[in-house]
């Protein structure tokens, strides 16, 4: 590349980045700071921490059939696959009552893999507004006649999308097109849940000959929902209505990865055919050891006391939340600074509404407290927030000194605004 080419281009990214950083919109690698309470990780269980796991994980890597290699060697289909990892899909299907299992390196290359190969051409993908990147990025890549959003779990513009896809087309009418449901349990940036009964209960409804089927990602539920952490899915007893199941280790469980649940068949055909799967080499045999290590420890019933400590700390932190917005007593004018979900979250992850995200969430991590700033497009225009994230290990202290710290930027806040005034009148 010429020094002129190099300078345009260097000269055109510059530019596309300024624009990101005059919508302070910028993103930037940052790493925790030493001795801070981390309320942004989603170390939900907070295993990533346990020294029980960590000596879990090295008997693993000591007893494993591969315990002698590192790395997988290739992708699965050369040289990277193994009995260990063949082992382990089958005992974690077990595990979540399903048919079979399919690892993958990530959440983000499970789903990409899926979306982009299985809907078949003229096929209907349907998808939850609010569902992952890594879904829209497979749905790019799919060969489906149409994908279409709903309005975030409403089940009435569910029911809406569906109808129309059977009006317009003979073919899913008579069965032989099939709608993929995509949906996740938990969702990442609001902490709320999808209404897995009613959505199930629409699909099969609508879709009487079986051409509905729906794809749930457990990605933010796994660990924490279900026995032993078998995710939401399983707690309501709906394996059997799901078509694909996705379950990522990074989260809760403190490593990474994922497994894609579905039938044989399934398996089969994504093996032959998603090409995240087909084209990257596979995880190393330590990532195996790690991921055993982890469904071990909830296999053994050792993360239950930690999910019911989550759940009371979720608690502790709406009403604690809830108290600072009452006595604050906002006016319309300062209402935007802090707007706190009326009703209890089922997950740990809250969303605090703010018009200045950034601004709290460096001001929050100047203290000590690790909370991260959310702005479009991440979100929608309007919905900015900071989010954060419980985890076993905080400590109601910890809990009550974040809230503390919100009380004392908004109010901070609040006083810088009346100065401006006060000198705009002067």
């Amino acid at each position: 590349m010429s020094q002129n080419a190099r300078s345009g281009l260097e000269k055109a990214i510059a530019n596309t980045l300024d624009k990101r950083r005059l919508q302070s919109t910028i993103r930037q690698l940052t790493t925790k700071p030493k001795d801070s309470a981390d309320f942004s990780s989603n170390d939900f269980l907070s295993l990533a921490s346990s020294t029980e796991l960590q000596r879990l994980f090295l008997k693993e890597i000591q007893n494993g059939t591969s315990s002698s290699i590192l790395g997988s060697g290739g992708s699965r289909l050369l040289d990277g696959n193994s009995t260990d990892a063949e082992r382990l899909e089958h005992d974690l299907a077990n595990f979540h009552n399903a048919e079979a299992g399919l690892l993958c390196n990530s959440g983000f290359d499970a789903n990409v893999g899926l979306f982009s190969s299985l809907p078949q051409p003229g096929d209907v993908i349907v998808y939850d507004e609010f569902i992952h990147a890594s879904v829209h990025d497979g749905m790019r890549l799919s060969r489906a006649g149409k994908c279409l959003s709903f309005v975030h779990n409403d089940m009435a513009a569910l029911r809406s999308i569906l109808n129309l896809c059977l009006i317009e087309d003979g073919a899913i009418r008579e069965g032989k097109r099939n709608v993929f449901v995509a949906v996740e349990t938990v969702y990442s940036m609001d902490g709320d849940i999808a209404p897995l009964n009613e959505v199930v209960k629409v699909v099969k409804t609508m879709f009487p000959r079986g051409n509905g089927h729906l794809i749930v990602d457990e990605a933010h539920s796994t660990g924490i929902f279900g026995r032993n952490g078998r995710g939401l899915v399983s707690e309501l007893g709906l394996e059997k209505e799901v078509t694909v199941r996705l379950h990522t280790f990074g989260k809760a469980l403190a490593c990474n990865g994922a497994i894609m649940l579905c039938s044989p068949l399934i398996r089969q055909y994504l093996i032959n055919y998603a090409r995240p799967l087909i084209y990257t080499t596979f995880m190393s045999h330590p990532a195996l050891a790690a991921i055993r290590a982890s469904y071990s420890f909830m296999v053994q019933g050792k993360t239950e006391p930690l999910a019911c400590k989550l759940k009371t700390l979720i608690r502790l932190l709406h009403d604690q939340l809830l108290e600072l917005q009452q006595s604050l007593h906002l006016s319309p004018k300062d209402a935007h600074l802090l707007r706190v979900p009326e009703a209890c979250p089922q997950s740990p992850i809250f969303s605090i509404l703010s018009s200045e995200p950034k601004a709290l969430a460096a001001y929050s991590q100047s203290h000590g407290f690790v909370v991260r700033g959310i702005l479009p497009p991440t979100v929608p225009a309007g919905t900015e927030r900071i989010r954060v994230c419980l985890h076993a290990g905080n400590t109601p202290q910890e809990i009550e000194a974040l809230v503390e710290n919100i009380r004392s930027w908004v109010v901070k806040r609040q006083r810088e605004t009346r100065e401006k005034q006060d000198r705009a009148r002067l």
